[in-house]
């Protein structure tokens, strides 16, 4: 029963020289068993290796095992009855609902056990303890020597209480994975398979407590136990050295080893393969295994082609290339894609990276990753039904659960439910029940019986598993019936069979593989669930939980589909077997070596602390660093051929990443090793017609300014001629040299669409001016940003002008004035007449939360102090209201607002004016219009000008022709067009100022802003403060000079003035109408200064406006002076029509 080493450096041939042993030995003992134990991600692989070393191809009394099949094999043979093995899903289970159990005695971890992966850390943390074989006893032990320490202290006690609380759940019932060793000791020695037979133990880098125990009790039965051992020939391999020795893991294993060995009185024996195995034809991979991480190193000064250092930009770009050179070596070197691996130490940022880069470039490639299924429609379903029932039907839960797609509901009817729920409002399980028949703003009434229907069918999906799962408290098994009854109601798994189906038939086969196992791996979840915790009454938030802990531990393993394919593995996870050409990708500082991993229970701080108690623990992260430098030192020298190491300037997101220490290791051993950048040069990516086609967008874009390659001549030339791109090739070319086409409708469309009698309002007017396309989006195609049920900034502006109409009709009803009213009558009209808003706006949308109420108490504080300031500057002036909501609707047969635009062709103009005063004289009637905006509005004369600013003057024209009709024999003069900016301003308080000047302050804030008629009378008229010389006005935006002059910044017009801004307003309306009815819908948006159309546009995002493409630009407006409008004007006055292009 000798232990025999068989030790020799990485790539010498350990394991060729024993496999070729064994099968010479089976052959001269086919009675004898032969076990070889490896670990069990390389069985299969061990597996072939030997069948095709074999001279019959055929391996019958050689087994190959890992320590847990061994376990299985030998527990069926002695016919041992075992507990059941409780696999990492049923663990987290237990453990989840032990910490639900004890949370009371947790003192630190117990708020953390529900936070998502701390269940999974507990997990590895009684894991480890198991492995160490920690006992009670010793737990003890480490509490004593932290209790100076409270935190490591209270943290101990509560991992004590969760071990000891999930092995006494287990007790009788169930064992753990690691336990199974433990009862393969017991029955070791009643094994046949295991007496007399030769085992061998090779890929291993060392050994668990739990399986040198079971060495102990199986060595003895066996005739040899081989070991293969990574050790220089140069080491003395029973010697213990220091912890930093590169091949101190082999030395620590074998010390255990042979302090086992002597324990049973096994004689040691060793073998040493000393050939150059792999590297026998490669002197550059010969020296790096005799010299990386060395003490004493030497130099390779030879030119050399096997070992390469790379520089990408990102780890996408690094995959990218990484799949290049593959592409290349196997075009001009005859390599084949199973010769070449790819390894890093974060996979979780490579994985899907190379996924991407190997599809590009046709590799085919095999990513050595259990996936997690968190990202898988089922499982996002089954989560986002429990999220729905916690948070009563939320809007966010219940699309959630609809946008997985696994329930029988059509895009088009999900998104018009989507949209009436929104809308609406609709919030809550109580909402859903009721049967829904109002309308949203926006809404067209026909439409709710259709949604309300769409309402219907889903409820009787949900109603009956809503109403199995409402309980408080229920036991687990009723709670997971009731999820498997409304999964068989959906018809998930017909679903995920035909999701299946359909990805073989695309050829992805990936998908097809994880839609096949995700249905019996959730199915399987449920029985555990069922099996473990069956009866246990757990609340809703509880179950979710377990469902969550339990789905966390669900991976999808993919079989490798081919044995010809690119291996992708993890650094330390990842066996690799006769590879030629390694890639080791991601070679940056803190993925190499890799940093310690964030949220361990136990820190390595903690960990130093408990050395003293002798307690052995898992290594702290620093012991780790010389561990993982042994693993680097194996995978480097895995290759016979060549070695790629390459490292990413920054990642993913641009942040700046350095090189590993690594680079200059490999760099100090190979002094003439500079960084290769492979990418800068695009015509490297001219590898297949994929990949050819970055190269050939790269060319459309300087194509413009320079001659194009004979490469991309030919290239784009051979595409061409290819019947499967042509189609490509078109849309490249009509991307290439896109240009803004000329976007006319056509005037048969446009009255298709808006017919001959155009009905305008004033703001859609200026949309047109703004941009003609934004103009077609919104009346042409109609369309909408969507409703939603909230009280937005335009809401508010919506309230306060229905309420102060409302004020203005109660004060015509009862026949006041506005100015007989005192303060605190006008406070509680004013709040009355919000009230009455609030009580039928927007499906009493105000009423729906705090917010909203708050934002009602708001509008009626500005309310007031809109109807105070409205008041004080009647007061100040000689005008009075005559008129409130001037609907144009009521006045249609002004000529002013019907406007003919060719012999067939008029516009009819839409709208609404807030205000008009007057102020009657005994031969002229005075006329003011006054529009309120709960904006900052100002008026600006450029932008009335261009056609952005109509409204004033608009509403002014047909004010004026309503009070000419009123008053025939007296001349109708305006007075002034002004905005009335809604607000509650608020002012810094003077020391001892006086009431009386603090009012004036506000006033002075809430002035008016637009144009005044110049003339002094009129001036004295709209605030007789302006009778006298040195005043500014706090109704209007006027200043008189102590000289009686007008000051520079008044903003007053002559009636002169008046007329010629009337008259353009008109020509201007005209020519907008003819554009809109000759079709235009141009994407030409203005721009004027720092403004331009694209800044608050909601159609932005459609219209495909991109400076960077040809024909597509900003029309640009000219900023002119004043005097330069006027002038225009005049001129456009005499000539009938607008004289100035804008730009």
């Amino acid at each position: 029963m000798p232990l025999h080493f068989i030790f020799g450096a990485s790539g010498a041939g350990k394991s060729h020289y024993i496999y070729q042993k064994i099968i010479q030995e089976s052959m001269e003992h086919p009675g004898r068993q032969y076990l070889v134990l490896v670990p069990e991600q390389f069985t299969m692989q061990t597996q072939k290796e030997l069948v095709m070393m074999h001279p019959r191809k055929g391996i019958l009394n050689i087994d190959v095992l890992s320590f847990e099949r061994l376990a299985y094999r030998v527990l069926e043979e002695t016919g041992e009855s075992c507990a059941q093995v409780l696999e990492e899903t049923g663990k987290s289970l237990v453990l989840r609902k032990v910490s639900q159990e004890k949370k009371k005695e947790l003192k630190i971890l117990g708020e953390k056990m529900k936070k998502q992966g701390y269940i999974s850390q507990m997990k590895s943390m009684v894991s480890e303890l198991k492995q160490y074989e920690v006992t009670k006893e010793d737990m003890d032990i480490m509490l004593d020597y932290a209790k100076d320490k409270p935190e490591l202290y209270y943290k101990l006690k509560d991992i004590s209480v969760l071990y000891q609380g999930f092995f006494d759940y287990l007790e009788g019932n169930f064992i753990t994975q690691e336990e199974v060793l433990e009862v393969l000791g017991r029955v070791a020695g009643r094994s046949k398979k295991l007496s007399g037979s030769v085992m061998v133990l090779d890929g291993y880098t060392g050994f668990t407590p739990i399986q040198l125990q079971l060495l102990e009790k199986v060595l003895p039965l066996c005739e040899t136990m081989y070991v293969t051992v990574t050790m220089d020939e140069r080491v003395d391999a029973y010697r213990q050295g220091s912890p930093h020795h590169l091949f101190h893991l082999s030395r620590e294993t074998v010390s255990k080893l042979c302090k086992l060995s002597r324990a049973v009185g096994s004689q040691v024996e060793e073998t040493w393969v000393t050939g150059k195995g792999r590297f026998s034809h490669n002197k550059p991979m010969e020296f790096l295994e005799q010299n990386l991480f060395r003490f004493r190193k030497d130099t390779y000064r030879k030119e050399q082609q096997a070992v390469h250092i790379r520089e990408s930009q990102n780890p996408a770009q690094e995959m990218e290339e990484t799949a290049l050179i593959i592409r290349r070596l196997m075009r001009k070197e005859g390599y084949r894609c199973r010769d070449f691996a790819v390894i890093t130490g974060d996979m979780e940022t490579y994985a899907d990276h190379a996924a991407r880069a190997f599809g590009k470039f046709d590799i085919p490639c095999f990513i050595d990753q259990k996936k997690s299924v968190f990202m898988n429609p089922f499982v996002e379903f089954l989560r986002s039904a429990v999220d729905m029932l916690l948070e009563n039907y939320s809007y966010e839960s219940v699309f959630r659960l609809l946008r997985c797609g696994l329930l029988d509901m059509p895009g088009q009817d999900m998104d018009r439910l989507e949209n009436y729920v929104l809308g609406m409002g609709i919030r809550g399980f109580r909402k859903w029940q009721e049967e829904w028949v109002l309308h949203y703003r926006g809404e067209k009434p026909e439409e709710v019986p259709e949604i309300e229907k769409i309402r219907e069918g889903l409820m009787e999906l949900l109603l009956p598993f809503t109403e199995q799962m409402k309980t408080r408290k229920g036991a687990v098994r009723e709670r997971v019936l009731a999820f498997y009854e409304f999964i068989t109601a959906c018809g998930i798994q017909e679903k995920l069979d035909r999701s299946q189906k359909r990805f073989v038939e695309e050829n992805a086969m990936d998908r097809a593989k994880e839609y096949a196992q995700i249905y019996p791996m959730v199915m399987d979840l449920f029985d555990k669930m069922t099996e473990v915790l069956g009866e246990e009454k757990v609340s809703l938030r509880d179950f979710k939980e377990l469902l969550e802990a339990g789905l966390s531990e669900v991976k999808i393993g993919i079989i490798p589909p081919s044995s010809d394919q690119v291996l992708v593995g993890d650094m330390e996870r990842t066996r690799l077997k006769d590879i030629k050409v390694l890639f080791f990708v991601g070679v940056n500082d803190g993925k190499i070596p890799r940093e310690d991993a964030a949220g361990k229970i136990l820190s390595d701080l903690n960990r130093e602390d408990l050395k003293a108690s002798l307690v052995a623990l898992a290594p702290t992260y620093r012991e780790n660093l010389y561990t993982q430098r042994f693993y680097l030192y194996l995978n480097m020298t895995k290759p016979s051929d060549k070695l790629f190491l390459s490292y990413s300037r920054a990642d993913d997101e641009g942040e700046p990443m350095t090189q590993s220490f690594l680079i200059g290791a490999v760099q100090k051993l190979f002094p003439g090793l500079v960084p290769e950048y492979p990418c800068r040069d695009a015509v490297w990516k001219v590898e297949n017609p994929q990949s050819a086609l970055e190269y050939l967008a790269f060319g459309f874009k300087e194509i413009l300014d320079r001659e194009p390659s004979p490469l991309w001549k030919e290239l784009f030339s051979w595409y061409q001629q290819q019947e499967e791109w042509k189609q490509t090739m078109q849309n490249m070319v009509e991307g290439a040299f896109r240009v803004n086409p000329e976007d006319e409708i056509g005037k048969s469309v446009a009255q298709a669409l808006y017919g001959t009698t155009l009905e305008n309002s004033a703001t859609r007017l200026e949309l047109f001016a703004q941009c003609a396309c934004a103009h077609f989006m919104a009346y042409g195609l109609e369309l909408r940003e969507r409703a939603r049920y909230e009280f937005s900034p335009m809401d508010m502006g919506n309230v306060l002008h229905s309420g102060l109409e409302s004020f203005a009709k109660k004060m015509h009803q009862s026949g006041l004035s506005w100015t007989a009213l005192d303060e605190e009558q006008m406070d509680e009209m004013a709040d009355a007449c919000v009230e009455e808003v609030v009580s039928y706006y927007g499906n009493t949308v105000l009423k729906s939360s705090a917010r909203n109420e708050y934002m009602v108490s708001r509008v009626k504080r500005m309310m007031k102090r809109t109807i105070w300031a409205l008041t004080k500057q009647m007061e100040q002036g000689a005008f009075t209201p005559s008129r409130f909501e001037v609907s144009f609707a009521m006045a249609d047969s002004l000529e002013s607002i019907n406007i003919a635009l060719s012999k067939e062709e008029k516009m009819k103009l839409l709208g609404r004016i807030d205000r008009v005063d007057t102020c009657e004289e005994e031969d002229k009637v005075l006329v003011k219009v006054i529009d309120y905006k709960s904006g900052n509005t100002s008026f600006d004369l450029l932008a009335l000008y261009h056609g952005l600013q109509l409204q004033l003057v608009l509403y002014m024209n047909a004010a004026m022709e309503l009070e000419q009709r009123n008053h025939p024999d007296k001349q109708v003069v305006p007075a002034g067009i002004f905005y009335y900016n809604i607000k509650d301003p608020v002012v810094e308080k003077i020391e001892e100022e006086d009431p009386e000047a603090l009012n004036r302050r506000i006033l002075k804030e809430l002035r008016m802003n637009g144009l005044a008629s110049s003339d002094r009378g009129v001036l004295e008229k709209l605030d007789e403060n302006l009778s006298a010389n040195g005043t500014a006005s706090l109704c209007v935006p006027v200043t008189i000079n102590k000289d009686g002059s007008l000051s520079r910044n008044s903003s007053a017009v002559s009636p002169e003035q008046f007329r010629l801004i009337s008259n353009y307003v008109n020509l201007k309306m005209k020519e907008i109408g003819r554009r809109i009815l000759n079709g235009e819908a141009e994407t030409l948006p203005y721009e004027m200064g720092k403004r331009n159309a694209c800044q608050y546009c909601p159609y932005k995002g459609a219209c495909g406006f991109d400076e960077k493409t040809a024909g597509y630009r900003y029309r640009r407006l000219n900023a002119l002076k004043p005097e330069e409008i006027w002038d225009k004007m005049r001129d456009g006055e005499k000539s009938e029509r607008l004289v100035d292009k804008e730009v």
